[in-house]
């Protein structure tokens, strides 16, 4: 912890400017433990909220599932707007503060639905009564809030607490940038690391011995998480909000509508209007030609006034470069964005299929038989080994080799990630072709309830597959959100975090569209319904074979998308082809 003259030094300067004192390493036990309790208490409850909705308060699947996916996707999208707060006024500590004990008391309360019978409906056929009773409005109210609360919890957390961490590091030095590149691997090393205890032990707990305890514990570990975090406000580095960066982006949209006319010629672009706060915490973006277009909100017309201390009259006639670049910034972004939605469609049939495949294959090992949603733990077992090795050993040798500072650049991370994609779904179809042709030509191991016969193939050829996931999640997942955060501009990371779970979002409701056309179109086709309730009677390969095209053709989308993408000036992401290589040439010096 830091003492009394730590924290004075960090606003001294010998320019009488604040200094800021970065902790770095230092403040990350508070940081990450905070992530990682936090995690153990959403997903230890989220995990396991399907079958409590059905046997404990005696909804129908069909309702239960309708309002979990409203649940998630609502969470997903709030990440948005907590960001939008969080950078407009708030700031990351006090977003973060607040969000934890938001999150808490909706753990809380949705345990407490569990500990006391009158807030939840009686069991199923019990002395009370022997039909199955709806919850009672009182008992609907008090689940719904335990449910918004964890909604605002999530909406304050997931986008802020990434780029809170990184803001403990500082960007201007090697030690500093490495450091943020060390902290996005170890911050999904730990998410991996707490969704594995939540879908084994804290299931387990939940399903097999007691709900109120099961629902406790997530409970438990977020006033872990809520004591941790709040234990290193003493050495925490905290960014002040600017306001809005919304309201700057949609005035060089207007100006530019409005100046859509003038035209701009070589010579004028020497004459554009370039101004930077003297406070603003964003790096200064040199003029650019892409989407020369947006370039005409920064012509001075005579009509246009400029203060005396150099700013706009009316901003919204007359726009400097700085903001048009900063516009830019975040619309290159948008075409890598939506690839990313097609990779975490992939990853989604990893995570949901297989379970399927898993409960029609021959699950025995040694004499155990393996639960078939416990087979999703290999993809996190993957990551979980892979990212400290990759981090600790790949990367510096790497460094060597290329001189790059994440050993290859962000977009090359994130293509070899969704290439992996590709061939993880390609093996997905070809064990299932294995899977089905057994369990059609040769003798079968039982009969699973309500599915089929089960396949003599052993469940571990699932394996390969799961680990494919894993590596590509190692690459992807944790390069695209490296790669949002220093991307867009410094003011707008909170909202650099909610465009990841935004991507999420849209890929769950993509992915459910898509099933649904799959499972209608191919019903009365000749090969029958590829995603029957019996794996047997369908083609689950062929789906499989399907999401490979779309992995494919995405591939090559993202590849396209990169060789007309332009890195922001010194944001590590050491791409070539920028029309800024020279300019972040001569910034080099500035930058160590």
């Amino acid at each position: 912890m830091a003492n009394e003259k730590d924290v004075q030094r960090a606003f001294e300067d010998e320019d009488d400017e604040p200094q800021i004192n970065y902790r770095g390493i230092k403040a990350m036990p508070c940081i990450i433990g905070n992530e990682t309790f936090e995690k153990l208490g959403a997903i230890g409850t989220i995990s396991n909220l399907l079958v409590y909705l059905t046997t404990v308060f005696n909804m129908k699947s069909i309702t239960a599932t309708t309002l979990l996916n409203v649940f998630n996707g609502t969470t997903n999208f709030a990440t948005l707007l907590g960001a939008f707060l969080c950078d407009t006024y708030f700031g990351r500590y006090n977003t973060l503060a607040f969000a934890s004990i938001a999150s808490f008391l909706g753990l809380l309360l949705v345990d407490l639905t569990a500990v006391f019978k009158a807030l939840h409906p009686p069991e199923c056929g019990s002395k009370e009564d022997s039909h199955c009773t709806s919850a009672t409005p009182l008992q609907w109210l008090f689940l719904l809030t335990g449910f918004a609360l964890m909604i605002i919890g999530a909406a304050g957390i997931r986008p802020c607490n990434l780029a809170f961490g990184a803001d403990q590091f500082n960007p201007n030095t090697e030690s500093g940038k490495r450091g943020i590149n060390s902290f996005f691997n170890w911050y999904f090393f730990t998410l991996t690391f707490a969704q594995m205890v939540s879908v084994t032990l804290v299931v387990y707990v939940q399903s097999d011995v007691s709900w109120s305890i099961g629902l406790g514990i997530p409970a438990i570990f977020m006033l872990i998480s809520c004591v941790l975090f709040f234990g290193g406000t003493k050495i925490y580095v905290r960014v002040k909000p600017e306001g809005s960066p919304f309201t700057s982006m949609a005035r060089v949209l207007v100006v530019a509508v409005k100046k859509r006319r003038l035209k701009l010629s070589q010579e004028d672009k020497m004459k554009l209007y370039n101004y930077t706060p003297p406070k603003s915490i964003n790096s200064t973006l040199p003029y650019s030609d892409q989407f020369r277009c947006l370039n005409k909100a920064a012509i001075v017309t005579p009509e246009d006034k400029i203060n005396p201390d150099g700013s706009a009259a009316n901003p919204w006639n007359l726009c400097s470069i700085q903001q048009i670049e900063e516009l830019k910034c975040v619309v290159r972004v948008l075409p890598i964005w939506a690839s990313g939605i097609i990779y975490s469609i992939a990853m989604t049939q990893q995570t949901q299929y297989v379970v399927f495949q898993a409960l029609q294959s021959n699950r025995h090992v040694f004499g155990f038989r393996i639960p078939a949603a416990s087979y999703t733990v290999f993809t996190m077992i993957t990551l979980v080994i892979f990212v400290p090795i990759y981090d600790r050993f790949i990367v510096p040798q790497l460094r060597r080799i290329t001189g790059k500072e994440g050993g290859i650049s962000l977009l090359q991370r994130i293509g070899f990630g969704i290439s992996l994609t590709v061939l993880a779904s390609l093996v997905s179809g070809l064990v299932e072709e294995k899977r089905r042709h057994l369990a059609l030509t040769r003798p079968t191991l039982g009969y699973e309830p309500h599915r089929g016969n089960i396949s003599s193939m052993s469940a571990l050829w699932l394996v390969p597959q799961l680990s494919l996931a894993g590596f590509a999640e190692s690459f992807t997942s944790i390069g695209l959100v490296e790669f949002y955060y220093k991307q867009f501009p410094e003011n707008m990371r909170s909202v650099a975090g909610a465009t990841f779970f935004c991507g999420m979002a849209a890929s769950s409701y993509l992915n459910s569209f898509l099933v649904t056309i799959i499972h209608r179109t191919t019903e009365g086709a000749k090969t029958g319904n590829w995603l029957p309730e019996d794996l047997n009677k369908g083609r689950l390969d062929y789906f499989y074979f399907l999401i490979t095209t779309l992995g494919i053709l995405n591939l090559g989308y993202f590849l396209m998308c990169s060789r007309w993408y332009r890195y922001k000036v010194g944001s590590g992401g050491n791409g070539r082809g920028s029309a800024t290589v020279e300019m972040e040439k001569k910034n080099d010096k500035s930058l160590v």
